[in-house]
């Protein structure tokens, strides 16, 4: 825990560079801007990765970045820069203004309206620094690797493990008077290893994020989770081609919602481009799905009190009884859309599918016989019309049962009769990024192969 003396020097740091926001604000009225926004970014860490015993890389990250935005009426100018010395942000403010001048007028653009940026700042918990060293850091990435290559004698190779350390601090300000600072962490430990079992070989791998390094999962159990999974991927085989139900592992069915958001995103919405379109207040889930954002969540990694341009953020419905509430939108589309901003400048924020009863073993069973997948390859997705097409691999399952591997298939299907056809959400729910779900069962979908 960081004392008195370090408390009051990370806020005089926050005070200094909100100062230096302000300053550029200044500037780019000065310059005759009718509106601006600046934001301000510094981040450090360090990483450190062994193989097979050794030391390959350390690195310490450090780095820092300005990016002006600024209007003149309807038109819009941007610029960046690395260097936050006044002199190179006078220079970047005018580079923005420069951009404008030759910029086309857009009658949607412009700073989000002031009626919706955050007014109150709630405690996140979201800074915990790793005063973690490099020897230390090294002893870390080599227990992690131990415990995978002592697993099992089939894992012959080491892609290495890592220990990964960051921490930043985000100033954001704009023209309305917007002006907020806040520091953040995200630390990991990861492993990926070979296994070989006669002629079949395979590689996989784990890993653990978190705010706080205490909330890590324990290095040695990295290790062993990456080796485990490596090992029961040995012999795999392919499949004939086949309608069967499938279930999405808890670790690839976030990328189930993440094409849900690409199409209720407002860029797609207004470029008429989704397979969503014109869909709110409509049923696109079965009655017992419910998705929602949870973006005050404590340490939690996709927590935030405002969105990329300073709006407020709030806990939010986006699918509730399977009905779709809400779409996703900056000021921006929201504009374009006729409708408000709902806070998503930058994405959504821990966004989360309600988990069921049941765990993956229950889900198994309750499939009884059919694919569990377990890694994705490819972006076969067309948000126009649905389409679903990828590259799997994972297990096929009878009676309940894992019965061997499979590897070289293919999923198919179409994304809004895929999310109609969710019968079961585990409770296996992933923490680790900012979309929160357990296992997914689809009652069909095609699966391709030899």
């Amino acid at each position: 825990m960081a004392n008195s003396a370090e408390v009051q020097h990370r806020d005089l740091e926050i005070s200094r560079l909100q100062e230096t926001v302000a300053d550029a604000l200044a500037e780019a009225k000065r310059m005759g801007a009718s509106g601006a926004e600046i934001g301000l970014s510094m981040d450090q860490g360090l990483s450190v990765t062994v193989r097979l015993g050794e030391v390959e890389t350390v690195e310490h990250h450090r780095s820092q970045g300005l990016g002006v935005t600024v209007y003149f009426g309807q038109r819009k100018g941007s610029a960046s820069s690395t260097d936050i010395r006044s002199a190179a942000i006078r220079e970047t403010v005018a580079a923005a203004c420069r951009i404008a001048q030759y910029a086309a007028e857009d009658l949607y653009a412009g700073l989000p309206d002031a009626q919706y940026l955050a007014h109150q700042f709630p405690e996140l918990d979201l800074y915990h620094p790793w005063d973690i060293d490099v020897e230390a850091a090294k002893g870390l990435a080599l227990e992690c690797e131990a415990g995978a290559l002592g697993y099992d004698s089939a894992i012959t190779n080491s892609e290495g493990a890592s220990v990964d350390t960051h921490e930043g601090l985000r100033v954001l300000g704009n023209s309305l008077g917007f002006l907020h600072g806040f520091r953040s962490s995200r630390h990991s430990l990861s492993c990926s290893v070979i296994g070989e079992k006669g002629d079949s070989m395979q590689r996989d791998d784990w890993w653990s994020a978190a705010r706080a390094a205490p909330d890590l999962e324990s290095a040695a159990a990295v290790g062993r989770q990456a080796a485990l999974r490596t090992v029961r991927r040995l012999n795999a085989r392919s499949l004939e081609t086949r309608h069967c139900p499938v279930i999405y592992a808890a670790d690839v069915a976030s990328g189930l919602l993440g094409h849900f958001i690409g199409a209720i995103r407002g860029g797609n919405l207004y470029r008429k481009s989704s397979f969503l379109l014109d869909c709110l207040g409509k049923s696109i889930f079965p009655v017992n799905i419910h998705i929602h954002e949870q973006p005050h969540l404590p340490r939690a990694l996709g927590s935030t009190p405002y969105d990329g341009e300073g709006v407020a953020t709030r806990t939010r419905d986006l699918v509730r009884d399977g009905v779709l509430q809400s779409y996703v939108l900056n000021s921006y589309s929201g504009r374009k859309l006729g409708l408000p901003t709902t806070g998503n400048a930058g994405g959504v924020h821990n966004l989360t599918l309600d988990a069921g009863e049941l765990d993956l073993a229950d889900l198994l069973r309750k499939m009884d016989t059919g694919l569990l997948v377990t890694e994705l390859m490819g972006q076969g997705i067309n948000m126009v019309t649905g389409d679903y097409s990828r590259g799997a691999a994972g297990f096929w399952v009878e009676r309940g049962e894992v019965q061997y591997p499979v590897e070289e298939i293919t999923v198919a299907g179409n994304l809004r009769q895929m999310f109609l056809d969710i019968q079961a959400v585990g409770n296996d729910v992933d923490l680790r990024g900012n979309t929160r779900t357990g296992s997914i069962l689809i009652g069909e979908m095609t699966v391709a192969g030899n």
